[in-house]
């Protein structure tokens, strides 16, 4: 008996079909595969390239003529240059040195007199160089601040050693082509001292701006960095976890809470710039006196361009970032928590408190990292408010003028001379460090909380 044939159906395909359409398949894989692939490459490479030109710049030969060589300095100030440097004394001998040159050189020494004289109440009388400082006849010394071991030293190497960059060499060139760099100082520059020098250094993180790149330092755009980012944090991350929980958990589901949330969403993608104008018209001219803490008699500072003016400013530009980030890991806690909390009888902020913004603790900290970490590196926002270009006085409240890792890097990468490339080159570093310090510690917290959870 034979058995009949069913005729195949024009959607099943054969065997041949199958295996065309299969290896199309594939191949479109293949494709896209390579295509992401070399998306990664690439961003990879420029991420290399990023890294590879700011520690080629951070690092390297320097071609250096000094007015005085150091052992001079220390030999005319009674000590063996054989068996001390300038590094080995301590900070009143390094101040007997700096006022043994200045009046013997005379050369310059009415200018030096002139300059010492703002700075020589600090050595005299550390004590009360802070009512000094506060009196109607402040000197401009006071600027400087008391003064360290190393900041004293600094200031020998400035006015009596001397030190003239004639010449630097980037990190690679200094390796490997050392030879031809030493022929080529021997011949242009026969004075000058070749040395390898590190401009990313403990001294350069401790010591305030300078108008020479080689003793200015970053210490008070670091500091300045700090404070804004505090302030900015917390006020921020508070405010935009909590209307991420109220959109969420208790808004009702109208119009006006569609407005809302659609307004939020545009926010995210304005420019840094506008909320810097946002930042001027409101919080520096129209609150200025709240901002410069005049109402706690405190005089502030430049009429509201302040500490406090500049971290509300980076808080409203991350704000709707973090409310974005929180809602969605709110959104993301699934529903059986809500309602097993509800059902054992618990009020929905205690369902909320106790089950959703634990669980949803990792993504609203990935969420708060993200912001912070575009916060850190904006500069145009900052500039509009007010913050300086040129200061040396440290931050000591939310009220203190300011300036931040970006502006003063910003600032130094106008300048002309070779040497500012070095150093913000150098300071391009510390911001990274800094930005990796601050999302690992929130990686940390996150990380802690999450497991507790």
């Amino acid at each position: 008996m034979s058995i009949p044939t069913l005729d195949r159906p024009a959607s099943v395909l054969d065997e041949d079909e199958y295996g065309d359409l299969l290896d199309r398949r594939q191949r479109r894989a293949r494709v896209s595969h390579a295509v992401f692939l070399a998306v990664l490459v690439v961003a990879v490479g420029a991420l290399a390239t990023l890294l590879y030109t700011v520690i080629n710049d951070a690092f390297g030969l320097t071609a250096v003529v000094n007015v005085t060589e150091p052992e001079i300095v220390v030999e005319e100030a009674g000590f063996d240059p054989s068996e001390v440097t300038l590094s080995d004394l301590d900070k009143e001998q390094l101040v007997d040195v700096l006022v043994g040159g200045i009046t013997t050189n005379v050369g310059r020494r009415l200018e030096r007199e002139q300059r010492f004289f703002e700075d020589r109440l600090i050595f005299e009388n550390d004590d009360t160089w802070t009512e000094i400082c506060a009196s109607a006849e402040a000197p401009t010394g006071c600027t400087s601040g008391v003064r360290d071991q190393a900041n004293v030293l600094a200031l020998v190497e400035l006015r009596l050693v001397e030190p003239t960059i004639v010449a630097t060499y980037e990190l690679v060139p200094s390796l490997l082509e050392r030879g031809r760099i030493e022929a080529e100082v021997t011949e242009l520059h026969p004075d000058a001292r070749l040395e390898f020098r590190s401009w990313l250094s403990t001294r350069f993180v401790r010591s305030p701006q300078n108008d020479d790149p080689q003793f200015a330092g970053v210490r008070t755009a670091l500091l300045g960095s700090l404070w804004v980012i505090a302030v900015t944090i917390v006020f921020s991350v508070p405010v935009g976890v909590g209307a991420a929980i109220y959109l969420e958990e208790f808004a009702p589901h109208n119009r006006a809470t569609r407005i809302i949330q659609t307004n939020i969403n545009n926010l995210a993608g304005v420019p840094s710039i506008i909320y810097g104008m946002l930042g001027l018209a409101v919080l520096v001219r129209t609150l200025g006196p709240i901002m410069s803490g005049s109402f706690l008699g405190g005089g502030g500072a430049d009429n509201g361009r302040t500490i406090l003016a500049a971290g509300l400013t980076l808080g409203l530009l991350i704000l709707p970032i973090i409310i974005i980030a929180s809602q969605e890991a709110i959104r993301a806690v699934p529903n059986s928590l809500r309602q097993a909390g509800l059902a054992l009888g618990a009020t929905r902020w205690q369902t909320v408190r106790s089950h959703v913004l634990p669980a949803a603790f990792p993504g609203i900290m990935t969420g708060a990292i993200l912001s912070i970490a575009r916060a850190v590196g904006e500069t145009a926002p900052l500039i509009v408010v007010g913050a300086s270009t040129f200061i040396t006085t440290d931050p000591t409240s939310v009220f203190s003028k300011f300036t931040v890792l970006p502006i003063q890097i910003y600032q130094w990468t106008a300048r002309p001379q070779a040497e500012f490339r070095n150093i913000a080159a150098a300071a391009i570093l510390v911001l990274l460090v800094l930005l990796l310090t601050l999302n690992a510690t929130a990686l940390i917290l996150r990380n802690r909380y999450s497991k507790k959870a």
